[in-house]
């Protein structure tokens, strides 16, 4: 068997067998100030994001800064009929599925539906102007009106106190945008990504269950029902209310225009060139679950109806958030908790169909333009908007090329308020209902959650934390819990760095993890030791200690089998990214 190779300079004095040190020199002594400067550009700008600006004349600096800032102005000249073309087309599929969803979710957030429809038509405009993504779709989402409307009414009861329910609703809004916005600005969204993929997983699955849970109130016509969110409390009022307060209508029509949407939702899985058909179903079932109510005046027999939606635009609503007063630093808390989450959704989103088409997106500019449009959308009656997951693969399905497609969808939404709001007043809630579940079987992502098993048990614990957290107990707390495990995981990683030993895989000359790859062979003498994190002051004695255990057991490990003790001890530490390991680099040796 070989030895490893260390390479030596050409000539040698005074002894051939002298190992070859290299000489280490001092970088040359910056100025304080540049320091600190130089520090700060290569955290928070590493983008160089002032490149584009260099040598160019002021006219087209200003240019450049205004294309920043709206997108649209730079892409939008090279806007073509053809793209027209299919961005109308997802543009109204995706409308077609808005509606309805954006009613049920304003019932969420524990406001009107009216304003479910408001946040689908200011905000997407305002995104489309601003925002970098092609594909993603804007508007109310489940997840964060139920989390909005779980942390309004811990403040105010919608139902005794509906007027300033729904102005520290548009004040939770206002702060939201503005923590989306100040990430932005500041460079500061890796912050978000200290939110892990398994937490994320987690909450999600969490927040579909507790969803679904909330929407058996329409589904089975129960009038009585708990203002919880836990699991516990929900099926006791399920089952407290199942001999009197159950209506059969209601559940004949939530059931059966629930199997309609899932089996919808199955003929696109199996067919994707049959994507258009969840797209629309939902509108469908809504259109006929309202004409069937009206003919038979099921309203008469216990059947719960929407009964009234406001006609008309977006409102005003600039007076009502509260800039002063002790539902301002609710509403900031709020704000800032829903903010973060609408944040993490709405760029997870983006960065995956930018993925999947091939383009970059600039993710301090979305924050910039979500929280923008959610700003504006404070003053204009809405509530948090952000990106929508099915809404955004309906939008990418249906051939979408540009941010227009929000635009279109906008001004469908637009000219549903206008004309069309007073044709939902018999649209039963059971049909909402079954809408909204259908829509969240998809956060219940199991494979990730078994592909998250094998792959690291500490994030499966901070999948299952973040899952039983929100079940169990609430939307807040499970967010919670998400938080605090992704960091412990980030300080166990960094104060415990993983450290493997490594051998030479035959015929190659590549070294991996033993344990990993069984056919490593180890070098005679040589014990080499892969460290998987940098050295820091809160980690250095562990990795110290970790390599003299090493050390010691191989040497107990050859002694009882007879073999050359150890000679050399190579700390490998190159970090060399190379499909998820980490090449051998060896510079030097040392005893």
């Amino acid at each position: 068997m070989t030895e490893p190779v260390v390479n030596r300079p050409p000539s040698r004095a005074p002894s051939e067998t002298m190992p070859y040190v290299h000489k280490v020199g001092i970088p040359p002594k910056q100025d304080i100030l540049k320091e600190f400067k130089s520090g700060v550009k290569e955290t928070f700008f590493a983008d160089d994001p002032l490149r584009q600006f260099k040598d160019q004349p002021r006219s087209r600096k200003l240019m450049l800064v205004i294309q920043s800032v709206f997108p649209i102005l730079d892409w939008g000249r090279h806007y073509s009929l053809q793209k027209f073309k299919g961005d109308i087309i997802a543009g109204l599929t995706i409308a077609s599925l808005c509606i309805p969803q954006d009613i049920g979710y304003a019932k969420l957030a524990k406001l009107d539906p009216q304003y479910g429809l408001y946040s689908s038509f200011v905000p997407p405009l305002i995104y489309a102007f601003m925002g970098s993504s092609r594909d993603i779709a804007i508007g109310p989402v489940a997840v964060v009106s139920l989390l909005l409307g779980s942390l309004l009414q811990e403040e105010i009861d919608p139902t005794e106190n509906p007027t300033d329910y729904r102005r520290l609703a548009f004040t939770a809004t206002f702060f939201a945008g503005v923590t989306q916005a100040t990430l932005g600005f500041f460079r500061l969204g890796f912050l978000i990504d200290f939110l892990s993929h398994a937490a994320i997983v987690g909450f999600m699955a969490g927040a579909a269950v507790t969803i679904a849970l909330q929407q058996l109130k329409g589904l089975l016509g129960i009038k009585k029902f708990t203002q919880n969110t836990d699991i516990v409390s929900v099926m006791k009022s399920v089952w407290g209310t199942v001999h009197h307060g159950w209506n059969w209508q209601t559940i004949l029509i939530g059931v059966s225009f629930l199997a309609i949407l899932l089996l919808a939702k199955h003929i696109a899985k199996k067919n994707p060139k049959y994507f258009w058909v969840p797209a629309i179903t939902p509108l469908l079932s809504v259109i006929i679950a309202t004409f069937l109510v009206y003919i038979t005046r099921a309203d008469n027999h216990g059947v719960a109806i929407v009964k009234h939606i406001k006609k008309g635009v977006n409102p005003s609503s600039a007076k009502e958030i509260f800039f002063t007063g002790d539902y301002l630093g609710k509403g900031f808390k709020i704000g800032v908790v829903s903010g973060m989450v609408a944040l993490t959704e709405a760029v997870a989103i983006a960065r995956t169909f930018a993925t999947m088409k091939d383009y970059q997106i600039d993710g301090n500019k979305e924050m910039v333009a979500l929280g923008t449009m959610n700003m504006i959308g404070s003053l204009t009656s809405c509530y948090i908007a952000t990106g929508s997951f099915s809404r955004s693969a309906v939008n990418y399905m249906s051939g979408c090329n540009t941010a227009v497609s929000n635009i279109v969808m906008s001004i469908v939404v637009l000219l549903t308020l206008l004309f069309i709001t007073p044709l939902f007043k018999y649209t039963p809630n059971a049909i909402l209902a079954s809408i909204i579940i259908s829509a969240v079987v998809g956060l219940f992502d199991i494979n990730a959650m078994i592909l998250i098993w094998k792959i690291d048990k500490f994030d499966f614990l901070a999948c299952l934390g973040a899952f039983f957290g929100v079940v169990f107990v609430s939307v807040e707390i499970g967010l919670l819990i998400a938080v605090s495990i992704s960091f412990a995981k980030i300080l166990l990683q960094v104060t415990r760095p993983r450290t493997a030993i490594l051998g030479k895989l035959p015929r190659t000359s590549v070294y991996r993890n033993i344990q990993q790859y069984p056919e490593a062979l180890k070098i005679p003498g040589v014990l080499i030791i892969r460290v998987d994190s940098a050295i820091y002051f809160s980690n250095s004695n562990y990795v110290k200690e970790r390599i003299l255990r090493w050390l010691a057991d191989e040497e107990e490990y050859l002694k009882e089998n007879n073999q050359s003790r150890i000679e050399f001890l190579i700390v490998e530490m190159s970090r060399k990214l190379f499909l998820g390991e980490f090449p051998l680099s060896i510079d030097c040796c040392s005893d």
